[in-house]
């Protein structure tokens, strides 16, 4: 029996079991495409992250209080260290023929008001130099004065979401919105932005950094941003910033800085081990419905027995009944695999039309790895059955 003979004479046997093969590569289909989209999901938020990097540029150094140690621990995102970042800090770095601007930063939460309307926020004390440095742009407005870093003048500047909820469709320009007590008048809106690093742009308020070291009660800075000009040593001016700060602090380096490329890669690093996690974990629906068709299979050789003593007895050998099982497990994977695929493509079409933010993409790896998996679980789960009805005796079979 040639090649093309299987083919067909397996393709007549799925027409005959109809119900035992759509189920069977229902549950392909399901595996496949489970495998696929649950590694989209992982590419995609790696390229969120990505795009949110890189969206502030390659010239950008964050300087955070508190000192990394050699014997191991994550960045010191909160401040760790006895002696705090100040502002004469930042004026200091400031001066360096590299930096291009430098924006100190005070975080915290407040309670914004305006008239009967209130919410709880972020507000972040800052300079000009903090829209530069994040890439904000502004709807209206303008943003925060040039000497912010040295008056505390009671004005703010406010996220489109704010604006929406506070003002309720009047323009915000010149009201006053009252935090916690202290009353600053809005000057500027951010434009529409959304999630940026883990902070809702659209739900913030931007003050001038002594406003919000009056507000907050503390000289002590949350971190400061340092925007470079294009230089080709980004590490010496890594080194100049240490050396400043170490005179000042009583030569102690108690600072960490890292760069954007650090951050990336870590992030990176993590997605891209989740997403190969997820992808594996998804992969075990295959080796499930391997085990279904095993099962199956089993069940069609105690059905198939007069037909596998016919083919014995008309001179098909044992091999030749083995290749035939093998084949119509493989055929029928290798469909619906192809199916899920396509299933999957569609799924992730329709949601970016969805979310587009987001972007979801399956890497082709995960395609491989859908069908690679998929096929050597038909393979290895169709060779008990196989096996199982190349021993069948013609002469029982036929005698009944």
């Amino acid at each position: 029996m040639r090649s093309i003979d299987i083919l067909h004479f397996n393709t007549q046997v799925f027409t005959r079991h109809r119900w035992r093969t759509v189920m069977l590569a229902f549950c392909i289909v399901l595996g496949v495409s489970s495998v696929v989209l649950l590694t989209s999901l992982g590419e995609s938020a790696r390229r969120y992250v990505q795009r949110e990097f890189a969206m502030l540029g390659n010239d950008l150094l964050i300087i955070l209080p508190g000192k990394k140690q050699t014997s191991g621990g994550g960045v010191p995102m909160y401040g760790t260290s006895p002696r705090d970042l100040t502002l004469t800090d930042a004026q200091h770095i400031a001066r360096l023929a590299a930096v291009k601007s430098v924006a100190p930063i005070i975080a915290g939460n407040g309670a914004a008001s305006y008239k009967s309307r209130n919410r709880d926020v972020i507000v972040v004390g800052s300079t000009a130099g903090f829209l530069q440095a994040r890439k904000l742009t502004l709807a209206m407005g303008r943003g925060l004065p040039a000497d912010a870093q040295s008056i505390a003048r009671p004005v703010a500047v406010i996220g489109s979401k704010l604006k929406n909820e506070l003002f309720a469709g009047q323009n915000p320009l010149g009201k006053m919105l009252t935090i916690d007590d202290y009353r600053y008048q809005v000057i500027g809106v951010l434009a529409e932005r959304g999630e940026s690093l883990g902070l809702d742009m659209r739900d913030m308020v931007i003050l001038p950094v002594l406003s919000a070291e009056a507000l907050f009660d503390t000289p002590a800075l949350f971190r400061i941003l340092v925007e470079l000009h294009a230089v080709s040593d980004r590490q010496s001016v890594i080194e100049q910033i240490y050396q400043i700060i170490k005179q000042r602090h009583q030569n102690e380096e108690d600072i960490t800085i890292i760069t954007q490329q650090s951050i990336m890669q870590a992030f990176n690093n993590i997605l891209l081990t989740l997403t190969a996690i997820i992808g594996l974990l998804a992969a075990i629906s295959l080796v499930v419905a391997g085990i279904l068709i095993m099962n199956l299979s089993l069940i069609s050789v105690q059905q198939r027995r007069t037909e596998i003593g016919l083919l014995k007895a008309l001179g098909a050998s044992s091999k030749l009944i083995q290749q035939i099982f093998v084949w119509e497990s493989v055929m029928l994977v290798a469909a619906a695999s192809i199916i899920g695929l396509m299933s999957a493509q569609v799924i992730i079409f329709v949601a970016n039309q969805w979310l587009p933010i987001l972007e979801f993409v399956a890497p082709l790896w995960s395609h491989a790895v859908a069908l690679g998996v998929a096929l050597f679980t038909s393979l290895v789960f169709s060779w008990l059955p196989a096996r199982k009805a190349a021993m069948v005796s013609p002469i029982e079979v036929l005698r009944g």
